[in-house]
């Protein structure tokens, strides 16, 4: 009896600690998914104590109640571990498996990211050289595109100025450029060649081509081409042909001038004596006619003044030529309308042909007679600095020829 109440105490100590394992067992296995499992295994050591309390107790009876058999209280710890056991095996292989998966996913996730990194540089390699190709294609086709732009804007100034040429090709831009062509000219004749006449001439016909264009806008021009008109045909006129041939006419006549004789200055005067009837004068008629009986054969003449002697034949030569230089000076003086310098080359041959020729020779006193008409011509002139009308009616005519041309479109407006 006493090691029963011992087993049984012993039971009922092993037996009363047994539920909290098994609770604890249970609320572990909720804690993991196998619960089911562990739910069964808990509700089976439990059976053997339902009916414990259904034996019947007697009041008088003095002994201890029969301690339950240990054999279920063993079996029911035995099988709690087992559950334990089991449930810890199962989280470890859960764990396991959850690590294992996590594992392959991440070693997947690796792949997949260096595979894609593998693709993003080979897309970056290929995308840079894409933009290379694709900038020296843009550049290619900027620098065609420019070289075109650069034969086009050629062409298009070039029709512009074959239409602008057959735009011009109106009567009145043709008269009007025709009056400028004529104005011009006459410039040209008046300050080239000094001559009025022909300058005159030629903006008269100027005015002529102005006039049949009958516009009221070229009033101003006509204006001054009149002004321009009176001031040249006030010019002095110069018959500079003429002067020229009469010098030249000259310049031939000098070989045929005389020269003078020796000049001596002029003798003086001496008294005669006639013969008296007186014959107290005897001495004075004997002295008187002794004198002219000597006269007859020896002449004493007395001269007081510079002698010119005659001139040697070089000498001659020389004077020739300096007089016919003299006169082509004076030729070169007309021409270039410098009156000092043809006054004096003038007088200059004056002074040599009285000095050095003949007086009493006709042809001598001709030459003398035309160089001293000449000198008499004055052949200063005084020429207008500019014609006004010249620049009237050539910033006209540009006006017209700059309207007539069509402009280049702007890049704004072929946007």
């Amino acid at each position: 009896m006493t090691d029963k109440n011992k087993t049984s105490g012993s039971g009922n100590a092993s037996s009363a600690p047994a539920s909290p394992k098994g609770t604890g067992t249970s609320s572990s296995a909720k804690d993991t998914p196998p619960s089911g499992t562990d739910n069964k295994a808990s509700k089976t050591p439990n059976k053997p104590d339902a009916p414990a309390p259904k034996e019947p107790v007697k009041a008088n009876d003095t002994t201890p109640p029969a301690s339950p058999p240990p054999a279920p209280a063993a079996k029911e710890k035995k099988g709690g571990n087992g559950l334990s056991v089991v449930a810890i095996v199962l989280v470890i292989a859960l764990a396991g498996g959850l690590y294992y998966h996590g594992h392959q996913q991440t070693q997947n996730l690796n792949a997949s990211i260096s595979a894609l990194t593998g693709d993003i540089d080979t897309l970056k390699s290929a995308l840079s050289q894409s933009e290379a190709q694709s900038k020296a294609a843009v550049e290619n086709a900027v620098r065609d595109t420019q070289v075109l732009i650069d034969q086009q804007d050629k062409t298009i100034k070039s029709l512009q100025s074959a239409l602008a040429d057959i735009k011009g090709r109106r009567p009145n831009d043709w008269l009007l450029a025709e009056a400028d062509y004529l104005v011009k000219q006459a410039g040209r004749q008046l300050w080239l060649e000094h001559d009025a006449l022909t300058a005159t001439t030629l903006m008269e016909t100027a005015d002529q081509r102005i006039a049949e264009l009958n516009d009221p806008s070229l009033t101003p021009i006509r204006q001054a081409m009149a002004k321009d008109i009176q001031e040249l045909k006030a010019i002095k006129r110069i018959d500079t042909d003429g002067i020229v041939l009469r010098l030249t006419s000259l310049q031939q006549e000098v070989d045929k001038l005389p020269l003078a004789n020796a000049i001596m200055p002029e003798a003086e005067q001496t008294e005669t004596h006639p013969v008296s009837a007186n014959v107290d004068d005897w001495q004075q008629n004997l002295k008187a006619s002794f004198e002219d009986f000597v006269g007859q054969f020896i002449t004493y003449r007395k001269r007081e003044g510079n002698v010119v002697p005659l001139l040697s034949p070089a000498q001659t030569f020389y004077l020739q030529e300096n007089l016919k230089a003299k006169l082509d000076q004076a030729i070169t003086a007309v021409y270039r309308e410098n009156g000092r310098l043809y006054a004096e080359s003038l007088k200059t041959a004056k002074d040599w042909t009285e000095r050095f020729y003949n007086q009493d020779a006709e042809i001598t006193k001709s030459f003398e007679a035309t160089l001293t008409h000449l000198s008499q011509q004055t052949i200063d002139v005084s020429y207008p600095e500019a014609l006004k009308s010249q620049a009237l009616i050539s910033d006209m005519l540009d006006e017209r020829l700059r309207r007539d041309l069509a402009p280049l479109p702007s890049e704004e407006n072929s946007q």
